[in-house]
């Protein structure tokens, strides 16, 4: 019923089909010229090594992430699992500024580090001072 009702609207609104100018397509060339091999596949680049460098130092850092977020919180409440989330979160920051630096020493050259340092370094510095104020946190109380 409704619909009925919209077509009949649309219909007294709208200008007849007829009275619509749709272009016309003249040429064929157009169509039927293939495309270049160069264009008919489309190449992705290759990762370099410090795609693959940052993929697993952002791994690590999503868990020192996780870690350091439940310290914070178990911190914060003051319960008696706090001492041991900050060591597991300590723990952590430690193996993914370990993996850090060593990506960025192991670099195959000055350039791929430099893009490591860019890409990873400043999360790296921020989990490290926020950790480090967590501890300041749990050494006032």
């Amino acid at each position: 019923m409704i619909i009925r009702s919209l077509l009949r609207h649309c219909s007294r609104t709208s200008p007849p089909l007829r009275s619509l100018k749709i272009p016309v397509l003249t040429s064929r060339r157009f169509l039927a010229t293939p495309l270049p091999d160069s264009t008919a596949r489309r190449h992705f680049a290759a990762k370099t090594s410090a795609d693959a460098a940052v993929e697993e130092l952002q791994d690590l850092y999503a868990t020192a992430r996780d870690e350091f977020e439940i310290a914070q919180e178990e911190t914060e409440k003051k319960t008696v699992y706090a001492a041991d989330d900050r060591a597991a979160a300590q723990e952590e920051l430690a193996k993914l500024k370990e993996a850090f630096e060593t990506a960025v020493r192991k670099a195959e050259d000055e350039e791929t580090g430099k893009e490591i340092t860019q890409r990873v370094g400043q999360r790296v510095r921020e989990l490290e001072r926020a950790v480090e104020a967590m501890e300041e946190l749990a050494k006032e109380d």
